[in-house]
């Protein structure tokens, strides 16, 4: 890390803290040519992730809208939608990829959602997968019970 003040290319680090629950780096450092101190701070990159809607439209990730759903699908539920909504959000950093469908973001939803609480996987799958009638209703409820047992 080139010094502020003299702009010598090196600097040495003196005592590193984490800071902001641990997504960022404090780090005191000095100088070895001029013995000043200052202070430096490293966060994480994170990457933009497009979402590729139905209708070919694309926008960023937004983790409200997601979040949004899932508090529906989760209402009077033993479920936390925030803490879905923040492990599907870590997937699709980790994941490094700059695109995902829309159709793979709800998939991935319903999966979170059919190990947690079958009740508001059913509400969330509803609405997502646009069930056009009792039938189709009726059969996603038969899968998931065959599955279950």
């Amino acid at each position: 890390m080139k010094c502020p003040y003299c702009m010598f290319s090196d600097s040495k680090v003196i005592d590193s803290r984490p800071i902001n629950d641990g997504t960022s780096i404090r780090r005191r450092r000095e100088c070895p040519e001029c013995q000043r101190r200052f202070t430096t701070f490293e966060v994480i990159e994170s990457v933009q992730v497009v979402v590729i809607k139905k209708d070919g439209n694309k926008e960023l990730f937004d983790k409200n809208k997601l979040l949004s759903g899932l508090l529906k699908a989760c209402q009077k539920r033993p479920v936390n939608a925030g803490d879905i909504a923040d492990e599907i959000e870590t997937e699709l950093q980790n994941s490094l990829r700059q695109e995902i469908t829309s159709i793979e973001l709800g998939e991935l939803a319903m999966k979170k959602l059919k190990s947690l609480d079958h009740v508001a996987y059913v509400r969330f799958a509803s609405v997502y997968r646009e069930f056009k009638d009792l039938d189709t209703f009726l059969k996603e409820l038969k899968e998931l019970k065959k599955s279950k047992d």
